[in-house]
């Protein structure tokens, strides 16, 4: 039995396209703090500073594979691709991991008021890309 392909909406193709500049945001966000030098450091507070040069490195891996498996997740989703879920999946573990160390783990910077708005808003979109990609591989537009 062939089955029918069902076509995505405009609200789609919106999302997907929105939800892939997000992601592309993300990796430049990422390929700056880890390609940034010294002289970009000098000009950071000392705070700012000591949290940069003192990021374990799973903090590292978890931002980049939250980032790249976002990424990569918006691609499979513009291609209709079921694995956008999983790949969504794995962004969103590796963000909690990053969140977790930003907010509870480390000593230098202080998270309050309008420093939360980010973390708050990357864990949402991330939320709903996760129910975003199930929804439409549950209604048969992802294959």
């Amino acid at each position: 039995m062939i089955k029918k392909s069902i076509h995505p909406s405009n609200k789609f193709w919106i999302i997907g396209v929105s939800a892939l500049i997000w992601n592309l945001v993300g990796v430049f966000v990422y390929l700056g703090q880890s390609f940034m030098n010294d002289e970009i450091l000098k000009t950071l507070s000392q705070s700012e500073q000591n949290y940069f040069l003192s990021i374990p490195a799973w903090v590292t891996a978890a931002f980049a594979t939250a980032v790249f498996a976002g990424f990569s997740g918006s691609i499979c989703l513009l291609l209709r691709k079921k694995i956008a879920y999983l790949l969504y999946l794995i962004s969103f573990f590796a963000l909690i991991v990053q969140h977790l160390y930003n907010l509870f783990i480390q000593d230098f910077l202080s998270f309050s008021g309008k420093q939360l708005i980010l973390p708050f808003f990357t864990t949402l979109i991330g939320g709903y890309l996760i129910w975003f990609s199930k929804n439409k591989d549950q209604k048969g537009i992802l294959s």
